[in-house]
């Protein structure tokens, strides 16, 4: 591991400049403003050019055009009239073959992984949401240069955009083959630290945005490395990787927590506290689900970036582009990224079985999976995950930890089967290549080659390499998966598949966790699950976010952004009844022992209003918790 003080390598074969080009400008970052100035070399009599609406891996319709600002256009220093014809696309009209300049602003100010931030300490983007798309041009390289800000000499820059010339720190003329490419290497710029490690001869970079001084960037590398170290070996045992540069994009912020995955680099940001610091020992929570971002960030460089769904094969940037997939490439990813930092030895098996726990039980605990399958959810995630309001609970389930669980529950599953011998799977293999449809013969042709045909028992890395083999360059179906799976065990999966993915009863996670050495012990849950609700405890005050479907408090009355004040308990024989304030639920008990009933004070819109919440039943409401009962088996799964 070393620092490093370059940004991505310079090729050796391009052009410095494209028929299109790109120019960027940040000395307006007081304002929050990028300039960009577009300059198309031979444009169309009738010039169009178009935003995207929404960025790959964030399933929802953001409107960045909303963002723009000033178009203007000239050519021969003319100005030129610019046409919008919808909410994302613009028209000039123009002399053809005679350059075309088109000069625009693009406000930054959102603090995320998705669009542009800018100010005077820091800048990012993705393209998608800066560089409009010149439609109907040459299919020739673009070109881009982003000029370093004079009101800063020590900002650098890093992205995974092929640099043609470094003019200062990183800072100069990239080329991208395609639009493509270009939107999909983020840029982050800024007094950054940045360090970089190489694994299987792949180049690792890692730059940490916002970090205080305390911040242990060695700790970061070698932990990180770790991870990629495992990875590359999980997809790659017998080949060579298909990345050759990998950049990570760290924004240390007061509060927030999220990431977005590019083809070569992730951008992520994550509460600065959660950093390793100097001299600090062991792993708390915050920094295991750091690393887990990582971790999972980094898996979809091949689910999801390489091995998609067939219907993103050709997506369409302009509207909703639809797959009931996302159990499979964000669910499957959620199962691996927790599960990777236990196997590449990062975390003990009881920090994972806690990991574990957290999830089981946000599904356990959400009424939306007894009504909203796995697959409706990840085909609705453009209305449902990523618009989410008070009923949310109620609709619809997470395909992020629904899929873990049905990832884990495949995969345990399938570690019960002994794989058949080699002349029996070939001999079904035959019968089934024979009867095949075109596109799941090459499927079981391949299949030949997996791991596991030595007479040991199949699991769930078995099927991942085997479709990342045979479904990369096509596109995934689900019937992909269920070939796969029949051609590895020798038996059919349907029954599984449809009650899991496409059904909504609980899946059998509990019952195969101890059958492979986990205890799941029922406790208590906590006081705002047993009363049916989800809520925000903050300066003294439990403001109701959620109520849900069938509780205690859906029961009483209680509604979204209630404002819950206190509780009055009933008299008992003489004694005059009790009110108590309460400033968070946990101090619930210190009021309330056995009564069959309280009354619950809440403000809505300015108003007192007293509920009558009964308690029957309250305290049958349970949680999980996982821990280890048996280490042989336990460590079969997880070593």
């Amino acid at each position: 591991m070393s620092t490093h003080r370059s940004s991505a390598r310079t090729p050796t074969a391009l052009n410095a400049l494209g028929p299109v080009h790109y120019s960027v400008h940040l000395d307006e970052a007081r304002a929050h403003v990028i300039t960009v100035v577009l300059t198309i070399e031979h444009p169309q009599a009738l010039q169009r050019l178009e935003l995207p609406v929404w960025i790959p891996g964030s399933y929802l319709v953001r409107e960045f055009s909303k963002d723009l600002m000033a178009i203007k256009a000239t050519q021969k220093k003319r100005p030129q009239a610019v046409e919008q014809l919808n909410k994302n696309t613009w028209q000039i009209a123009c002399k053809p073959h005679s350059p075309l300049v088109i000069r625009y602003q693009v406000f930054a100010h959102d603090a995320s992984v998705r669009t542009a931030w800018l100010d005077e300490t820091r800048g990012f983007f993705n393209g998608s949401s800066v560089f409009l798309k010149v439609l109907d041009a040459p299919t020739a390289a673009l070109s881009v240069e982003i000029h370093a800000p004079a009101f800063n000499p020590a900002w650098k820059l890093a992205t995974a955009l092929p640099l043609v010339k470094d003019k200062r720190q990183g800072f100069g003329l990239f080329q991208a083959q395609d639009y493509e490419q270009l939107i999909d290497c983020p840029v982050e710029m800024g007094e950054f630290w940045q360090g970089e490690f190489v694994c299987q001869g792949v180049r690792h970079r890692v730059v940490v945005s916002g970090a205080s001084s305390t911040f242990d960037g060695a700790k970061l590398l070698s932990d990180v490395q770790r991870i990629c170290q495992y990875q590359l070996e999980f997809w790659h045992p017998d080949s060579k990787p298909v990345i050759e540069d990998y950049l990570f994009m760290l924004w240390a912020v007061g509060e927030g927590y999220g990431g977005l995955e590019h083809k070569n680099s992730t951008a992520l940001i994550a509460n600065r506290q959660d950093l390793p610091r100097l001299g600090q020992l062991g792993l708390n929570d915050g920094y295991i689900q750091l690393l887990g971002l990582f971790s999972h960030e980094y898996f979809h460089t091949w689910n999801i970036k390489r091995l998609k769904p067939k219907e993103f094969h050709q997506m369409n940037l302009n509207q909703e582009n639809y797959t009931q997939l996302l159990w499979f490439f964000e669910g499957f990813t959620s199962y691996y990224d927790d599960l990777v930092l236990v196997r590449c030895g990062l975390i003990e098996m009881a920090d994972y079985l806690k990991l574990l726990t957290k999830t089981l039980n946000q599904v356990l605990q959400t009424p939306g999976r007894l009504r909203h399958s796995a697959a409706q959810a990840s085909f609705e995630a453009w209305t449902k995950y990523y618009r989410p309001q008070p009923n949310t609970a109620n609709t619809t389930v997470s395909y992020y930890t629904k899929g873990a669980l049905i990832a884990l529950s495949l995969d345990l599953s399938l570690r019960q089967i002994p794989a058949p011998s080699v002349g029996t799977q070939r001999q079904g293999l035959s019968k089934r290549a024979k009867n095949a449809k075109t596109s799941s013969a090459p499927l079981a042709r391949h299949a030949l080659n997996a791991v596991h045909t030595r007479g040991q028992m199949c699991n769930l890395d078995d099927v991942m390499r085997e479709l990342w083999r045979s479904c990369r360059d096509t596109g995934l179906e689900e019937g992909d998966l269920l070939s796969v799976l029949e051609t590895l065990t020798q038996r059919v999966w349907t029954a599984e598949i449809k009650a899991w993915v496409h059904g909504t009863q609980d899946l059998p996670v509990v019952s195969l966790l101890e059958q492979h050495g986990v205890q799941a012990r029922l406790e208590p849950a906590q006081w705002a699950q047993r009363l049916g609700l989800r809520v925000q405890e903050s300066n003294g005050t439990i403001t109701i976010k959620q109520v849900l479907a069938g509780g205690l408090a859906e029961r009483a009355g209680f509604s979204p952004q209630d404002e819950w004040i206190g509780i009055e308990l009933p008299s008992l024989g003489k004694k005059a009844p009790q009110a108590w304030r309460l400033h968070k639920l946990d101090e619930w008990p210190q009021y309330v022992a056995d009564e069959k009933s309280v009354w619950a004070w809440v403000c809505r819109d300015k108003q007192l209003i007293k509920l009558k919440l009964s308690l029957k039943g309250m305290n049958e409401a349970k949680t999980y918790r996982l821990t280890a009962k048996s280490l042989p088996e336990l460590q079969a799964w997880l070593k």
